[in-house]
This record gives C-alpha cells, structure tokens and sequence, in this order.
C-alpha cells in the first residue's frame, strides 16, 4: 500500500481562551457607555452658580465631599466636557457656609446626606487589630511558652507553685561536705533518717518534728544544710523561696501554698524547703491592709496547712531565716516548727574545717598554713572563708602564679577586712594628720591591757578611709568585761584624742570612729546594764532595724526623764573614755612621736615593728603638752 499522506486537522481554540475573551468584551462593553459620563469636578463656586441657576437636580453630601446630578438640558457652561456629564462633585470648605442649606432648599433641590466612610486603615486599626490581639494573648495563654523538659505553663496556671522539685545530682552534697554546724547536722540526721525508715520511730511512740527553723546569721550555711538534708533523705526535696509566694494577683500565694504541700502530700515522706521564710512570715498585724493582708492570707494558708499534717503524711518542712525574731509566734509554736535550730559563726576548728573543703580544688603553696589562716579569721562565716579561698586564687591568677601562697591569703584578708587600697595621691598635710590619727589608735591598742592585739596600722588609704588600725582578736569571744569596753572606747577615741594633742585641732576623719564609740557605749547603757545611774534595766532605743508590725503596736517604755538620763550617761562613758585616752598619749608623747614618724616613711608598720619601735628609748627632743581638758558642764 502507498503511504498516504495526512494534513494536520486544524486545533480547536481552547475553552479557556474563549471564556477569557467573553469576559473580557462584556467589561469593555460595560465601561464604554460610561468613559464619557464620568462626574466632572466643580470648583465650590461654580457649584453655588449652578444651584441659584436652578440647574441642580440632586446633592448628597458626606463629609466635606458633595456629589450631584444636573437636571435635563443643562444650560450651565462649565465646559465642553461638562455639558455631557450628568453629575458633578465638589469640595466643601474647611469652614461651614450657613447660606447653602438654605439655598439649596429655596431651589428644591434634594437633599441626602450620608456617613462619612472611615479610610481602611483606620477600620483596621480601631476595630480589627484590638480582637486579633485580643485573640493572640488568648491562643498564648491556652498553648503557654514550651519549654525545654518542661511542661508547658500558661497564663492560667500562676496560681501553681514555683517551688523546684529536687533532682538528684551524680555528686549530691552530704552532711560530710558540711564543715562544722557539728550539732545542726545532729538535728538533721535524726529527720533523715526518720524519711528513711519512719517505723522505727513510730514503733517507739516518738512523733519526729513537723517543722525545723534554721537560725543564723548570713552565710553561715543553712541553705547549704538543707541541699545536704537532700543530698542524704532518698525522698522527695521541694525547694521554694519566700518571695516566690508573693504576686500582684489577690490569692496566688495562698494557692500556691496549698499546691506545694498537695504535691508533698502525694510523695509522702517527702520534705518542703523554704528559704527566706521571713518573706511571708513576720508577725501578723491589725488594720494595716493592701500587701499586709495579702501576705497575711499566704502566712495563715501555711498555718492550716502544716497544722493539718494527718498521721501517716510524713511530710517535714524545713525553714531558714535570719530574723526569727520578726516571725510570728503562732509559725513557730510547737506543732508547726518544733525545733529551732541555731546556726551560729565557725569556731576556730569549724572555720580550719570550712578551709579545708574549700580549698580542695587549690593548689596551695608549701607556705600556707590553714590553721593559722582559721585564727586569723575570727567573726569569718562559712561564706566570707569561701569567698577569701576565692579572692586568694584570683590573686595568683592575676599574678600568673601556678600555686596560692600564704601571701594571697594574707593580702585577700585584709582586702575582705580593710577593703581595696586606693592608689591616689594625697597631699603632706592630711598625710601627718593621718600619721597620728592611726598612731594615736595603735600605742592605745598596745597599752591598754585586755585589747585586741595589733596586727597592722597603716596610712595608705582603703575604700573610705586615709588610713586603718587593725586588731584582731587572738580567740573566739562571746562576752567582754566592763573593763574591756571601756578600753575599747580609749581606743577608738585615740585617733581624735592624737590629732587634739599635736596640732590642736580637730578633722573629720574621726567621724566613724565617734559613731561606733557612741553605738558601743549606748549598747553598754541600754542593753548591758553597764551603768551606775541607770541600773539594771533595759532600754529599747530604737538602734536595731525597725520593722513595721513591731513599731505599729509598741508603746514607748522610757520617759522623758530617763531618756535625758541615758543620753548623760552616754555622754559621761564616752567622755571620760577620751580624757584616759588624753591622759595616756599625753604620759606616752614620745612614743606617739616615733610610731608617726615610722609610719610617714615605712606607710605600713605591722603588729611585730610596733612592739620593736616602742622598746626603743624615745628620742630626747621637747614635746609641747596639751592640758587635760575638764568635763563640760
């Protein structure tokens, strides 16, 4: 058969095409008609001419905008193109015209006036954007922020507890890791081990304590304590702050309350910690209102809820304050805290201790001593011997040392005592006066028995001061004798008392040293009953920290006469502390002239020279004497 050869049938335009094409004519022929019928614009007075000529059918007006249609066979030349408009708009003025209502109404024609529409953007702005925001604070608060190993908490669930449930680490902290607080941790181990094995306990009838107040000045350890009481108990920890019970939102802390100890429940024995808890419980007050009664409500939920303990919740709250004194008697009775643990400042073996664990992980020089280190350090908490371990090794990293010497300790010592030296210049006259102020102060601590031995006196200025006399107690004290603190007061008094004696007259440089010698001798007055006029009484004077629910509700215990008393009394014990003072740099002017002296050229003399200097024989030259100067009336 022969090939046949076929033409290509001719392609159907497509579908898609014609519609678009059809639609595309009937637009066309709907916008014709009207391309030349649009609205012409009209000036405002054209406008008016056009409404007197009576040749205004219609206006509607909205806003400043007045549109119109003309009336048939238009006579009105406003131009070609208007002749063939059917309507018009014009523009009012920003001023109102009184005259064209009425005109417009003396011409019949219609009148329609319609709302002004609001521009798009102002649509979205005051009436759109508030729901969606509205609608994203919603959709936040129901999803809440996901946080990483965490279940996700929204914007409802403030009123749950903050308190951190424990986790127990690979290397917990134990009571072995605990330097000193020998008894606090007796304490402690007796409620760990009743969550370990309650039923020995129960067997023997003993009920263990519900609650356990830690007592003690700052950084004396009882958070470090309560890790340990974690570290140890295989039970469930919650950890909480005092703060965290407190929120602007009506109700959250007691909520929170009652979610913490729910959770405690469930895990029973399980131990509550709450750190601070002063925060929240200080003494309950009478008509005070707003924040008061608030934490009120938070203090009385903590109340009922571990006074509501049933026998078998073996749940133990542990608490730390350092102002137990502020809480309130109801928190503290027996039955809620039973046991009142006091923490107190390391003794010299605890503080040898506390040195050890720190230093652990320093490499110290062969030079460093800790026990002499621990001596050094009388009054140190466990906190300030950590942070001198830590100013000590960064002292030899900015030295680029490989080890910590005793010299690290000894200057990272004086500077957490002292404070920082300060490099500046000072002129030669406030250098003498210096000079003498802190020589005034060392022969004092020098002759006057029963004072702390001197360790250093020096003129380069630290922090605030042009110049310190150190003294350091050689043993760990928990009372001192009149005598003592009478001495105590000559010393302090020395500076002063050596500036009056050489150049007559008197600096500021004595102010702190008149404000410790006054808080002294009005402790001794009021609170120690170390006067003769007084007696053996105490006097509140208002020199500790006041706090709103005591000063609210207590009365004035001293009168006028016996407050007139105190303030001569203390004014005689101070007084008389400086005239000894007098008397003896007076007797001792040559050696106040050789400290001062030494202490111009050397800047630094420690306790060792001082003794050296004031065995040598004075040197022989005169010395003009101040008179002793008479009690003022």
């Amino acid at each position: 058969m022969g090939n046949r050869i076929t033409s290509p049938m001719p392609q159907r335009p497509s579908r898609r095409y014609s519609i678009w094409l059809l639609c595309w004519i009937l637009g066309f022929g709907a916008v014709c008609p009207t391309l030349g019928l649009s609205a012409v614009e009209l000036s405002y007075s054209t406008f008016k001419e056009q409404v007197a000529q009576g040749q205004v059918a219609s206006v509607t007006m909205q806003g400043n905008r007045v549109t119109g249609t003309f009336k048939p066979k238009n006579t009105a030349d406003p131009g070609a193109n208007r002749l063939r408009s059917p309507s018009f708009s014009t523009t009012m003025p920003v001023y109102n015209d009184p005259g064209l209502i009425p005109l417009l109404e003396s011409r019949q024609v219609d009148i329609q006036v319609e709302p002004q529409e609001s521009a798009w953007s102002e649509t979205f702005l005051f009436h759109l954007l508030p729901w969606m925001f509205l609608g994203l604070l919603l959709l936040l608060a129901l999803r809440g922020p996901r946080r990483r190993g965490k279940p996700s908490e929204g914007l409802f669930d403030f009123a749950k507890s903050r308190a951190k449930r424990y986790e127990r680490p690979e290397t917990p902290i134990r009571f072995q890791d605990v330097a000193g607080a020998i008894h606090a941790k007796r304490d402690l181990e007796e409620v760990v081990d009743y969550l370990r094995d309650p039923s020995h306990y129960t067997m023997l009838g003993c009920r263990m304590p519900r609650g356990i107040l830690l007592v003690g000045p700052p950084g004396t350890g009882k958070t470090l304590l309560a890790r340990a009481v974690a570290g140890e108990a295989n039970v469930p920890f919650y950890s909480a702050n005092g703060s965290e019970f407190v929120e602007i939102f009506v109700g959250v802390g007691a909520a929170r309350v009652r979610d913490l100890f729910a959770n405690a429940k469930k895990e029973a024995p399980a131990v509550i910690f709450i750190d601070e808890i002063d925060a929240i419980g200080r003494a309950r007050s009478v008509g005070l209102g707003g924040g008061h009664e608030e934490r009120e409500q938070t203090l009385n939920q903590i109340l009922s809820e571990m006074d509501g303990f049933t026998p078998h919740e073996s749940v133990v709250v542990l608490a730390a304050t350092n102002r137990p004194d502020v809480l309130d008697p109801a928190l503290i009775r027996p039955g809620r805290f039973d046991r009142q643990v006091t923490i107190d400042l390391p003794q010299r073996q605890a503080r040898h201790d506390i040195l050890r664990v720190h230093t652990r992980q320093v490499p110290l020089a062969r030079d460093v001593n800790l026990a002499r280190i621990a001596a050094q350090t009388v009054g140190f908490s466990g906190a300030d011997l950590q942070n001198l371990v830590n100013e000590a090794a960064l002292l030899a990293g900015r030295r680029h040392m490989s080890f910590v010497s005793a010299r690290e300790f000894d200057e990272a010592r004086e500077k957490i005592l002292l404070g920082d030296e300060r490099d500046e210049p000072i002129a030669a006259e406030e250098r003498q006066i210096a000079a003498y102020h802190e020589a005034g102060h060392a022969l004092l601590a020098k002759l006057l028995p029963g004072a702390d031995p001197l360790q250093k006196v020096t003129i380069i200025p630290r922090s605030r001061s042009l110049g310190v006399t150190h003294q350091m107690p050689a043993e760990d004290r928990h009372s001192f004798s009149r005598r003592e603190l009478l001495n105590r007061l000559a010393i302090m008094l020395g500076g002063r008392v050596a500036e009056q004696l050489v150049f007559q007259d008197l600096t500021s440089g004595s102010g702190d040293d008149l404000k410790r010698a006054t808080q002294l001798a009005r402790r001794m007055v009021c609170q120690w009953g170390m006067s003769d006029k007084l007696g053996p009484m105490v006097v509140h004077q208002g020199e500790e920290p006041m706090f709103l629910r005591r000063e609210s509700i207590q009365e004035r215990d001293t009168s006028e006469q016996t407050a007139r008393l105190i303030d001569e009394e203390i004014q005689r014990i101070l007084f008389e502390a400086e005239q000894r003072a007098q008397q003896i740099l007076t007797a001792h002017r040559m050696h106040l002239e050789t400290l001062a002296q030494a202490l111009v050229v050397h800047e630094t003399l420690d306790g060792d020279l001082v003794d050296r200097l004031l065995k040598k024989p004075p040197a022989s030259e005169k010395i003009r004497s101040a008179p002793v100067r008479s009690r003022p009336a």
